[in-house]
């Protein structure tokens, strides 16, 4: 195998290899624990025993390392003297005299390898070392050796980390364990991915926390409150936490092979159940007198207390215990290899033994995969579905649930439910009742109630765990409330609102809902007479709407001490006149830059007389704007004057009022461009009849520069015509580009004899010309007479 060592390499006694072998067992047990956490790990019993022989081997061995820690720090001190201890560096994260050589090539493990399963840390100040919380199977010579080196050295403490954490949301990698603690407002939930307790607030906040509970599985309090209890499944001990703190006050080790899983606290006792590997033995109960000490030689700890023998079934069973049940312990589990091994049992535990109550095992109905006892009532909810009454020494199965699988019963009865894994939800049941007062969308693991019943804890899946969510007042049952009004109605006539409110608690009789009218007149909503909700849960009203437009009815319950409160609303399209409203100008050319008048006319409205004019020029370079706003005059006219540098779309608009529609209304008004042409080169004017022409040389080339309103990638097209058997044709039209100055120079050639005459004009062609934000523009022709 890769990586792997062997035992019979020579230089074993040496302290590099002593070390490098403690780093791997280190690696190796922190790799597995990391590749046993993916549920496909093992999945066969033949696959698990393989592991489990081989941790068997190595917490065996790991129990005799203390003993010889004792011996190597003996010999330590007798060969260093009285005076302090050399300074240390760490090898490969493991401490080690200055003189030794790193073992080359090995990373540093992760520092939860030494804090959580219990490597030594020694401190390079000289004189200090601390032990951090050796944990093994042999649990007799784990505190042997943490209390030698406490007494040699004077400063040796069992370490775990506590944080105080901001307000924030809680969440954990995986939890078998939840508890609510009502004196100091707090929920404690066990971390078992991260070795750690979270505690959280009512709000669901996160104020604290305590790291090194190995594997922390179940969480209970003492029966006065004063003390946490915590299942330590992987250091295989009952931790026993300040509630107020988290401070760690004792540590009482179970010698089980699995667990302790489960915890409560009952009888002046804490009770647990553990297990052992394979399938081989039954599960059992066990207990911690506090009240021991062990210093006594007495061991607080006892195994073996469940009074039910040959019960077949081998894994530890989950338990619970009520406030209105004192002394009394509910226990239930199926067996993990066989599931038609089950146990259920209500266990005395008051006395110096426990007594059994009541035991059922087996049976084709009972599936226990949860057990709670029911506050003021002989019975237990086994398995989150059914309830059993106990008397006797047997159960009766009295009611059932839905499926599910775990639940919380609260001191006033109440029932909440996680579902089973394919529904994602989390029901609340009244005392007696199989169905659902209310129903949560969560896809959740566990619940806990506070001991008023006001709020529940629900640790909901999310990513990388499980987070926190609080549920206030979750026995409220949610009305339903339907609102069905007429889609359009008639303003000023009457209409009629029908509606049901359903819930899963009905409604006491005479019930009253709240009803409001939102429209244009009451943008806040005027309330209307209440409705009172008939016996099979309709109602309706009528009403008049004043005002037009969309008018909302919305329908409201207040709630009660049974229910929440709830609202709906619908929607009516109400009828409003169509103003007269007018423009003038559409369709007229104007000259460029002409100051233009545009009056809009409004006629009769309710209460609205204002009018908007907006002009949108032509072109993406100039966004719509708004010119005028302003009520008419006393004949219903506003007006705005515009400068026509462009094509221009202008729109009236009317916003509406309570009884008249909205309305716009659009004309488009046409600007032309400014051109002109300026002539050079020639040598006189003169008329030739009434014409006025420019006179050129007949072998001068002239020059005629367009001047033409700029615009980008506009052009000018050039007409040039010709005099001859008298009248003018038409020679050539092309177009010339403009400069960003606007303007455009052309040179015509020479014709090289007298008596030509020719003509040019330069012309803007909307949508020719390389743009569309003018109207077809053309400019004066420009005559020219070629002489000797």
């Amino acid at each position: 195998m890769r990586g792997a060592r062997l035992l019979t390499d020579p230089g074993l006694g040496d302290p590099g290899q002593a070390t490098a072998l403690a780093v791997a067992g280190a690696e190796a047990a922190e790799g597995l624990a990391v590749a046993l956490e993916d549920e496909w790990a093992l999945y066969t019993p033949q696959q698990v025993a393989v592991p489990a022989c081989a941790l068997f081997a190595r917490i065996t061995a790991a129990g005799a390392a203390p003993e010889k820690l004792d011996e190597c720090w003996s010999f330590s001190w007798r060969h260093q003297g009285p005076g302090p201890l050399t300074t240390f560096s760490s090898v490969a994260g493991m401490p080690y005299a200055a003189s030794s050589s790193r073992v080359p090539g090995r990373r540093r493990p992760p520092a939860r390898v030494w804090a959580l399963r219990g490597a030594l840390d020694i401190n390079p100040a000289p004189g200090r070392v601390f032990l951090v919380g050796v944990h093994s199977t042999v649990r007799t010579r784990s505190i042997s050796t943490a209390t030698a080196l406490a007494v040699l050295f004077s400063s040796a403490a069992l370490s775990v980390v506590v944080t105080a954490g901001s307000a924030s949301a809680v969440t954990v990698g995986s939890s078998w364990g939840m508890v609510v603690d009502g004196a100091r407002h707090r929920v404690f939930i066990g971390d078992d991915a991260r070795g750690q307790i979270v505690a959280a607030d009512y709000g669901g906040n996160r104020v604290d926390s305590v790291s090194g509970i190995d594997g922390v599985a179940d969480l209970a309090l003492s029966e006065d409150g004063s003390i946490l209890y915590a299942a330590a499944r992987v250091s295989h001990e009952i931790v026993a936490l300040d509630p107020a703190t988290l401070d760690v006050e004792a540590r009482y080790p179970v010698a089980a092979g699995i667990g302790p899983l489960y915890v409560e606290a009952a009888g002046g006792k804490v009770w647990f159940t553990y297990g052992e590997w394979g399938g081989q033995r039954e599960a059992g109960l066990g207990s911690v007198d506090p009240a021991v000490d062990p210093a006594s030689g007495t061991d607080p700890v006892s195994l073996g207390q469940l009074p039910l023998p040959n019960h077949g079934v081998t894994s530890p069973a989950f338990l619970d215990t009520d406030p209105s049940a004192p002394g009394l312990l509910a226990v239930g589990q199926r067996d993990f290899y066989d599931s038609a091994k089950q146990l259920l049992a209500v266990v005395d535990v008051s006395g110096p033994t426990p007594q059994l109550v009541a035991s059922q095992s087996g049976g084709p109905t009972l599936y226990v995969n949860d057990v709670d006892l029911v506050p003021g009532n002989p019975a237990v909810l086994g398995g989150a579905t059914k309830r059993y009454a106990y008397a006797g020494g047997a159960f009766t199965d009295t009611a059932s649930y839905p499926f599910g699988q775990r639940a919380d019963v609260a001191p006033n009865g109440l029932v909440a439910q996680v579902g089973s894994v394919e529904e994602n939800r989390v029901s609340i049941y009244r005392p007696g009742e199989s169905k659902a007062v209310r129903t949560y969308a969560l896809d959740a693991s566990q619940v806990a109630w506070t001991a008023d019943a006001s709020r529940l804890f629900v640790l909901v899946s999310s990513p990388g765990g499980y987070t926190l969510r609080v549920l206030t007042n979750p026995a409220l049952s949610v009305p339903a409330i339907t609102v069905n009004a007429p889609s359009t109605a008639t303003r000023a006539k009457p209409l009629t609102v029908v509606g049901k409110v359903t819930a899963t608690v009905k409604l006491p009789a005479g019930a009253q809902l709240k009803v409001t009218r939102t429209d244009m007149e009451h943008p806040n909503g005027k309330t209307l007479p209440a409705v009172t909700v008939k016996a099979d849960g309709t109602y309706s009203f009528s009403d008049t709407p004043s005002s037009g437009g969309t008018v909302t009815y919305r329908v409201s319950y207040a709630g009660d001490a049974e229910h929440t409160t709830a609202s709906a609303h619908d929607n009516v399209s109400v009828s409003r006149v169509t103003p007269s409203l007018s423009l003038n100008n559409n369709g007229k050319v104007y000259a460029y830059g002409t100051d233009v008048r545009f009056t809009a006319h409004l006629g009769t409205t309710y209460k609205n007389r204002t009018v908007e004019i907006w002009a949108d020029p032509f072109g993406s370079d100039r966004p719509k704007k708004l010119v005028k706003s302003g009520t008419v005059n006393s004949d219903g006219n506003i007006s705005a004057v515009l400068d026509m540098a462009r094509d221009t779309s202008v729109y009236a608009v009317f916003k509406g009022d309570s009884r008249y529609k909205p309305r716009t209304v659009k004309v488009t008004a046409y600007a032309k461009v400014r051109v002109s042409t300026a002539v050079s080169r020639h040598y006189k004017t003169g008329k030739i009849g009434s014409t006025t022409y420019h006179w050129f040389r007949k072998s001068t080339n002239p020059r005629l520069t367009t001047s033409m309103t700029y615009y980008p990638g506009r052009h000018q097209r050039f007409d040039l015509q010709m005099y001859y058997q008298g009248s003018w044709h038409s020679l050539d039209s092309q177009y010339f580009a403009l400069g960003t100055n606007g303007k455009s120079v052309v040179e015509l050639g020479a014709p090289g004899e007298a008596g030509v005459k020719v003509r040019m004009r330069s012309v803007y062609v909307n949508g020719s010309s390389g743009d569309s934000v003018n109207s077809t523009t053309y400019g004066g022709w420009k005559y020219l007479y070629f002489s000797n």
